[in-house]
Order: C-alpha cells, then sequence, then structure tokens
C-alpha cells in the first residue's frame, strides 16, 4: 500500500521535505462558548501553528447516557455528572463551525475538526473544510471510516487505545477508498505519564506503512512532541487551552498560550537542528576548517630524494595550505622531489 506522501491541506503541503505541520488541538476547551472558540483561534494564530483544531459531534449521536466519565474526565470535571451531560454542554452547531472557520481563513490559519458521527460529518461536507482529523475513538469504526474516506478529503488518523493488527486492518481498510493519509501514534490518556508516550512507534509506523507518520501528544508540558520529529514524524498536534484552571476534560493537559508558543518555536528550532542530511562543511565552517584542520608538514629536515616516513613527516595547523593528512599513506615511501626544513610545508603530488 502506498499512499500519497505529498498531501496538501489549505495552503500548506505535508511532506516528507516540507516543515512539520502543527495543529494546535483547541479541542472542547472552549467550553460550548463561540467567543471563547474565537479567542483560542488568535491564540493559535499567533503562536504560529500552522492549524486549530476543533471537535463537531451531537451528543446523542456519540454516547449513550448511562456510560461513565473517563478516569481523567472524572478527575478534572464534576464527578456525579455523567459522560452524556458534560459533553452536550460542549457542543457546537453548524452555524458555529461555519463562523469559526470564516474567522480561522480571516486570521490566516487553517480551520481543522473532528467529526464523531455522521450528523456532524454531513455538516462538515456542507460547509466545505480542507481535511478531516480522525480521533482514537474511532480508529476501529470501519463504517464510519469509510464514510470519512469517501469524502476523499486527506484524514489524519490518531491510534490511541489501538493494537498493531488493528491498525494494520483500518489503514488496508482506508487504503481502498483514500490515499491521503496520515497515520498518529497517540495515548488516549490526558496527561500521560512519561513513560506511556512511546515515541518509539513513530518509528514502527514508518517501517510498517507507506505514508506520512506523525505523532499525537498528551504528554505534560512542550512534552514528547517536538522529540517525535527526529524520528520522522511530519505532523504534531498537541492540546491548548486560555487557562490550565478552568473546567472542562482536556484543560490541565493543555498548553498555556505562552507554553503553546514555546512549544511551536521549539519544533522549529528542531527542523533546523536536523538539518538535510547530507554531510558536508556548512558555510560557517569553512573558515573554520581553513584554520583548524591540519596538513602534512616536515617533522625533521628532509633532503631531497629521501622517503617519506612515518619519523619524518607530521601534521600540523598551515591555515590550510598544503596536503590533508588523508593522503598520508599514499606520501609514505615516495621520494621528496626537493628539500624540506623542518615545519616546512609538503607540496609534493600525493
Amino acid at each position: 500500500m502506498k499512499f500519497n506522501r505529498n498531501i496538501i491541506i489549505g495552503d500548506r503541503t505535508i511532506s516528507d521535505t516540507a516543515p512539520v505541520f502543527i495543529i494546535a488541538e483547541a479541542g472542547v476547551n472552549h467550553g460550548g462558548d463561540i467567543e471563547i472558540a474565537k479567542q483560542l483561534i488568535d491564540i493559535a494564530a499567533e503562536s504560529g501553528a500552522d492549524a486549530v483544531k476543533f471537535q463537531a459531534f451531537r451528543t446523542e449521536n456519540l454516547i449513550l447516557k448511562s456510560v461513565e466519565k473517563a478516569p481523567y474526565q472524572q478527575q478534572t470535571t464534576d464527578a456525579k455528572e455523567g459522560q452524556f451531560e458534560m459533553l452536550k454542554k460542549l457542543e457546537l452547531t453548524k452555524q458555529h463551525y461555519q463562523a469559526l472557520k470564516d474567522y480561522c481563513d480571516q486570521k490566516d490559519i487553517i480551520f481543522m475538526i473532528t467529526p464523531f458521527d455522521e450528523e456532524s460529518l454531513k455538516e462538515l461536507e456542507e460547509i466545505g473544510v480542507n481535511a478531516y482529523k480522525v480521533a482514537s475513538t474511532d480508529t476501529t469504526n470501519i463504517p464510519f471510516l469509510r464514510k470519512l474516506a469517501m469524502t476523499k478529503k486527506p484524514l489524519i488518523l490518531s491510534t490511541g487505545m489501538c493494537y498493531m493488527d488493528e491498525v494494520k486492518q483500518v489503514v488496508s481498510e482506508i487504503f481502498t477508498y483514500n490515499k491521503d493519509l496520515i497515520l498518529l501514534q497517540c495515548t488516549a490518556n490526558y496527561p500521560i505519564e512519561d513513560n506511556e508516550a512511546n515515541l518509539a512507534v513513530v518509528k514502527t509506523y514508518i517501517d510498517t506503512f507507506d505514508c506520512i507518520v506523525g505523532y499525537s501528544d498528551h504528554s505534560v508540558g512542550i512534552g514528547a512532541a517536538p522529540l517525535s520529529i527526529p524520528m520522522g514524524a511530519k505532523v504534531v498536534e498537541k492540546h491548548f487551552t486560555i487557562n490550565k484552571e478552568d473546567s472542562g476534560p482536556d484543560h490541565l493537559a493543555s498548553l498555556d498560550p505562552e507554553e503553546l508558543k514555546a512549544f511551536v518555536k521549539y519544533v522549529r528550532q528542531i527542523e533546523q537542528y536536523m538539518g538535510q542530511g547530507i554531510k558536508e562543511p556548512t558555510a560557517s565552517e569553512a573558515k573554520t576548517r581553513k584554520s583548524l584542520q591540519k596538513c602534512l608538514v616536515a617533522k625533521e629536515k628532509i633532503n631531497q630524494g629521501k622517503t617519506f616516513t612515518d619519523e619524518n613527516l607530521v601534521a600540523k595547523r598551515t591555515g590550510g595550505v598544503g596536503i590533508s593528512p588523508l593522503h598520508y599513506p599514499d606520501l609514505l615511501g615516495k621520494a621528496a622531489t626537493k628539500d624540506y626544513e623542518p615545519n616546512d610545508i609538503i607540496d609534493e603530488q600525493a
């Protein structure tokens, strides 16, 4: 299965050579308030992230009323309140999606959203979005994945809570309908412990699937995501909020505005550190190389005709003039073509 490795989302390209695509995950940290959602867009745009992402769901289509909250939700929200009641307060409408998309266009940041049910997907198709992020809750939801894939929009698929065999099955299923897939390693808890990040799965995905790979991060602080980049991640996602102390399921595991800026800056810094993989002197090393690398000089007086040996040759800094000691083996045993005084630069043909 060979997926596309040059994926266009909005005015950004995601590829093996393009800059890392950074998704600022607003999620439900707006608390159901459209004005707070717009503030989150402002924060994401100011941070330099490529995209800001929200969540689209109709609670009745997502969950049974009897389902309890996840353990992390019980710790961060009213434990007496069920998951259904909690989510109902966090819903946005189709009109909200359109307003947020329009606002993102004004702020020159890509609007992204995760649909959690078919009704929400239909609404998002009607307003028109560039791509879909698929949450880990739907990684094994083949009926819904098929509908997402058949939109022919790029899919960014998180894989929290999954076994490798399940990931292989759904990747194969998506391939039947859609070749624009980005696969994200993810651990679906909020926040995760350091030993749960499992960044090595990024490399496993790269070795197993012919598609672009990334990392959706729920670790504390700037955390694990930037470290996935040297492993080959081309997309990173991180939750953020206005205030970590606000009431809601995801605030505690999110970055605040200043941390989000630092996160984006660090990702870009790591990209600079990474380079292009070609080993050659940098432009700034040129003068340093001339000054510090060594060339061969006479260790003692060498008369014309005398053989070059280990005893009469040595390497010293010469300011870049002379023969590199890489050619030392080629000179040994050859006769000098002229006289050399101690420290004279050897200028024979190696």
